[in-house]
């Protein structure tokens, strides 16, 4: 007698990014509306704040994605990461559950709370929430995991959350296996040094504990283990007064001219998808400045849908049925 599948559903819960430049603006007003990542002055006035700021911030924000396609492609990232997971996990014919992998982004479509809906629609009585996030912060993972633990909650659903995952075998695999390829790049006794960037933090969420630096360290010394490598660690993508992570990605940059560095690889960190921190940030900004100071600078692919990245998630969802 064949046992009937259970079907499970898989969350993976990005950021998510302006789909068009009109997006941009109410883009920018959901992610400063959220407490979580920055507070505005006492909360009656976040999101008159967060109102004022997406108004002044969109112009120049519109110009700079409109400098890599007019769109941020993490939705497209993530469908083909979902895609890619959901296939996987179907493929072992001994599970007994039958998987079917959605996307909730947290500041713009498809927002959390809406694909919760579809999936209760669906028959969806079990959910694994995947935090894209490999490092957990609580601007981040937390933020994500918060908004998605009360969507379902409104439909009773089981859950299962993951919100990090950043020293996973797999994961740090993939990671080695893009740092290799960059690093083949370069040419012969160039002598690359690897600059790990990792998106910024205000540093007083650090000093209450949360883990981030902690993780995003752990994470660069299990590459250490199977990589020899020559390293830095910077942070990039500070906005508002408040004092941020140090030093900065344009301050390493600076420092590593300063010592005679020709060479640099630059390793988005934090990052497992291309967006604007990527492709215009490091791959406009940083590569322009490091020209300027005198530096050869490349970056490492980004994850994407890397079939070793895909096997991690893979193994991320199993064994969290498991536990």
């Amino acid at each position: 007698m064949k046992i009937p599948l259970i079907l499970t559903g898989v969350i993976l819960l990005n950021l998510g990014g302006p789909d068009s430049l009109q997006a941009v603006r109410p883009f920018l007003y959901n992610l400063f509306s959220d407490r979580e990542i920055i507070r505005l002055g006492p909360a009656s006035m976040q999101k008159p704040l967060a109102w004022l700021i997406s108004t002044l911030r969109s112009p120049k924000t519109e110009k700079m994605y409109s400098q890599i396609g007019g769109k941020s492609p993490i939705l497209d990232i993530t469908r083909a990461q979902a895609v890619a997971l959901e296939e996987a996990l179907n493929k072992k014919s001994n599970s007994p559950h039958s998987f079917k992998v959605y996307i909730g982004m947290r500041y713009w479509r498809p927002f959390t709370e809406e694909v919760v809906e579809q999936m209760s629609r669906d028959g969806i009585k079990k959910v694994i929430g995947l935090s894209l996030y490999p490092q957990y912060s609580v601007t981040t993972s937390g933020s994500s995991i918060s908004e998605f633990r009360k969507a379902a909650s409104r439909y009773g659903m089981e859950i299962i959350i993951v919100d990090s995952w950043h020293n996973h075998p797999l994961y740090i695999e993939a990671l080695v296996d893009v740092i290799k390829r960059g690093l083949a790049s370069f040419e012969r006794e160039s002598n690359p040094h690897i600059l790990f960037s990792a998106h910024s933090l205000p540093q007083k969420i650090i000093d209450q504990g949360d883990p981030y630096v902690d993780q995003t360290v752990e994470t660069i010394r299990e590459i250490e283990k199977l990589l020899p490598i020559t390293w830095h660690l910077s942070y990039q993508s500070k906005s508002g007064p408040v004092k941020w992570l140090e030093p900065s990605t344009e301050d390493k940059l600076e420092e590593l001219a300063h010592a005679g560095i020709k060479n640099v690889l630059v390793v988005p960190i934090s990052f497992v998808s291309d967006h604007i921190e990527t492709l215009y940030e490091i791959d406009i900004l940083y590569k322009d400045l490091a020209g300027k100071l005198g530096i050869n600078l490349k970056r490492t692919e980004s994850l994407n849908d890397h079939p070793k990245f895909i096997a991690a998630l893979q193994d991320i969802v199993e064994k969290s049925l498991k536990n």
